[in-house]
């Protein structure tokens, strides 16, 4: 009995030393460990998610209510500046713009008819001053009494009054004209107003009113684009907008040609992020987007923002204590792990991270984090991810 209990002890005692002996030999065998590897010309993408959009985008109607009694275009119409589009009922206008025009032609009859007075009256009047001047000179001889004298005096007057009243009259004539063309002007811009021109050359994409519809003035009648000016607008994260700037390249992915990719360029920044979202917007002009388009389809962009012509890039899983800027990571020196504080750099795509300071030249970066780790334990580096 006592020999069978000494014998289990002795077994225990064997099996906790076996496991104590296998334990030390986990904990302190070297770890294989990934490190990362210098790349060149690394590019940096931002990435943004957008819609189709257009700059220049117009809902045109008249300025006036009528029924609509003509229409020229629909949608997918290609316009050019200055087409008639749209006409409405204009026949009271019409008429009044005609008798504007009889208005002009009657005030032309009236002034022409003052201006004939002119050199009548001039004539008259050059008589009276001549008989008026040999009555003086009859009168100095004592030839004519003197009511003579004052009576070819008052007809000189008179046809000095009378020429300055033709003048006056010619000039209301002239005025007159003016206000029947003025007014001519006015009825016929009215009248201008019943037909809708198209602003300038665009593409109809829709079209709110048919036939027979009585309109309110402002009320919309067609929507026109310029398709020169159509763009994305993509959102991009703050935390990655800082590096983007106007004219940078970039890459357009439309939703309905997932395998087409799109080149383009950044136009437009705007000023004021999205406060809900905290999301800056981006315009992007596509140089080589097809011809057909549909607003408000999804597209993915690209946003090329450096080219790292060499970069030490490591996975964000493999930093502690990240906070954008600052990290610690895991580092092979002299064959056993350490940690290490650096500076980072450009995030891509794939999420690694640069690291731009902080290493010493002995030190390689770990790529993988495991359980085990510790300082000064043993690390063999193996190739591969």
């Amino acid at each position: 009995m006592e020999k069978r209990y000494i014998k289990s002890v002795l077994l225990s005692v064997f099996v906790i030393a076996a496991v104590i002996l296998v334990i030390f030999y986990l904990k302190n065998k070297s770890l294989s460990v990934v490190v990362a590897t210098t790349e060149k010309n690394v590019v940096v993408n931002v990435y943004g998610l957008g819609t189709v959009e257009v700059k220049i985008k117009s809902s045109i109607g008249f300025e006036v209510s009528a029924p609509i009694t003509e229409l020229y275009a629909d949608q997918g119409d290609r316009v050019k500046k200055g087409t008639v589009l749209a006409r409405l009922q204009n026949a009271e206008q019409n008429a009044k713009t005609q008798k504007a025009a009889t208005s002009i032609k009657v005030a032309e009859v009236r002034l022409n008819t003052a201006r004939s007075t002119i050199p009548k009256m001039k004539a008259i009047l050059a008589q009276k001053k001549q008989n008026n001047q040999r009555s003086l000179t009859l009168f100095s001889r004592k030839l004519i009494s003197k009511e003579i004298v004052d009576k070819t005096q008052m007809e000189e007057d008179v046809a000095i009054t009378e020429l300055a009243i033709a003048r006056s009259e010619v000039k209301v004539a002239e005025a007159e004209l003016a206000d029947a063309r003025a007014q001519y002007n006015f009825e016929k811009q009215l009248l201008e107003q019943y037909a809708l021109r198209a602003p300038y050359d665009g593409l109809v994409i829709k079209r709110h009113k048919e036939l027979g519809a009585v309109l309110s003035p402002g009320e919309a009648v067609f929507t026109l684009i310029d398709p020169k000016t159509i763009w994305i607008l993509a959102y991009v994260d703050e935390t990655h907008a800082g590096s983007i700037r106007v004219g940078q390249q970039a890459q357009v992915r439309l939703r309905s040609l997932p395998n087409s990719q799109f080149q383009g360029k950044v136009v437009r920044i705007d000023i004021e992020s999205d406060r809900v979202n905290e999301e800056r917007r981006v315009y992007i002009q596509c140089t080589d987007c097809p011809e057909q388009f549909h607003l408000g389809e999804q597209a993915e962009i690209f946003i090329q923002t450096a080219i790292l012509e060499e970069a030490l890039l490591i996975p964000e899983t493999a930093i502690d204590q990240f906070n954008g800027a600052n990290g610690s990571v895991w580092v092979v020196e002299k064959g056993r792990l350490q940690q290490q504080s650096v500076t980072l750099g450009h995030k891509i795509l794939d999420g690694r991270v640069e690291i731009i300071d902080g290493l010493e030249s002995n030190m390689q970066v770990v790529t993988n984090l495991f359980k085990g780790m510790r300082k000064g334990r043993k690390a063999s580096i193996v190739s591969g991810e």
